[in-house]
């Protein structure tokens, strides 16, 4: 039985390193592997840079998604406002105003609450808005004459 003579696999594995170590690797391969080695690390940095500047320009996209939907509800109040300044405009032109300011406050001072109920100026009634959403199906059932009954 000659177990022995035969070389295992291990042995096969010390022999192959050996012989590689004792012929010697170039300097230009090793210098090429070191290179090698360094782009590795360099690409695997890249990469995770990549990632979290990805995950920052997706946070981006939703603030500026909110921005935008925000910006749209400025842009509607601002579209609308002249025709608020009207109304305030024309309801304020529709108050008398008095003749003597002084006037109105002594007469302010020297009544009292029934006298207040019974005053001289009269506001106009309060404006009200009045939501449209069902305007057409309020007008539908105006029309067909159904409100009355």
């Amino acid at each position: 039985m000659s177990y022995s003579s035969r070389p295992t696999l291990s042995h096969l594995r010390q022999q192959s390193l050996a012989g590689s170590a004792s012929t010697g690797v170039s300097p230009m391969l090793l210098a090429r592997i070191n290179e090698k080695k360094a782009e590795l690390e360099n690409l695997k940095e890249l990469r995770d840079l990549s990632a979290g500047l990805a995950g920052q320009m997706q946070m981006l996209e939703e603030k500026l998604a909110t921005l935008s939907d925000g910006t749209e509800a400025v842009a509607l109040v601002l579209s609308n406002w002249h025709n608020v300044l009207r109304a305030i405009s024309m309801a304020s032109a529709k108050i008398p105003q008095p003749k003597d300011p002084e006037e109105s406050e002594e007469q302010a001072h020297e009544h009292n609450e029934d006298a207040q109920n019974k005053t001289a100026i009269k506001l106009p009634q309060t404006l009200v808005r009045i939501p449209t959403e069902h305007a057409p199906a309020v007008q539908h059932v105006a029309d067909s004459g159904e409100i009355g009954q």
